[in-house]
């Protein structure tokens, strides 16, 4: 199977950079695929589930939120807020920050607050649906 280079970014620190044989992000559509030879594209990224496979290794997963892909020329570029790998997910955390913006989005409050609120929630519950599959494939 052919390998193209890709490019992982978050806001914060290169996530992975290096050869890859597939990588599946979440868009508006569902479940998106980069194989070798793409065609050029720009998509968005929705908070979900990265998953890529390097030569020689285990599918990798990461938990994302939103951003960008870009193909072109067999690399691939990846821009999202964050990324985290399951075993740096705090379950504990993720849950008391799910619970925190439920709260929030059952008050009456802005349409800023509420959307704040709503995208926190998403990015709680990827990252809890991130962790729980983690620990079903190796605990």
């Amino acid at each position: 199977m052919d390998v193209f280079q890709v490019h992982i970014l978050a806001a914060d620190r290169s996530f992975y950079e290096g050869p890859c044989l597939s990588l599946t992000f979440p868009a508006s559509d569902g479940e998106m695929g980069i194989l070798a030879h793409h065609a050029s594209m720009i998509a968005a990224v929705l908070p979900g589930t990265l998953r890529w496979q390097v030569p020689g290794q285990p599918v990798q997963t990461a938990a994302v939120s939103p951003g960008m892909v870009k193909v072109e020329h067999n690399d691939v570029l990846v821009l999202v807020d964050s990324a985290e790998h399951p075993e740096e997910i705090d379950a504990a955390r993720a849950q008391r920050e799910a619970d925190e913006a439920r709260e929030v989005l059952l008050q009456r409050r802005s349409r800023q607050e509420h959307q704040i609120a709503q995208a926190a929630l998403a990015r709680a519950l990827n990252r809890l649906r991130v962790k729980s599959a983690d620990q079903g494939r190796f605990g």
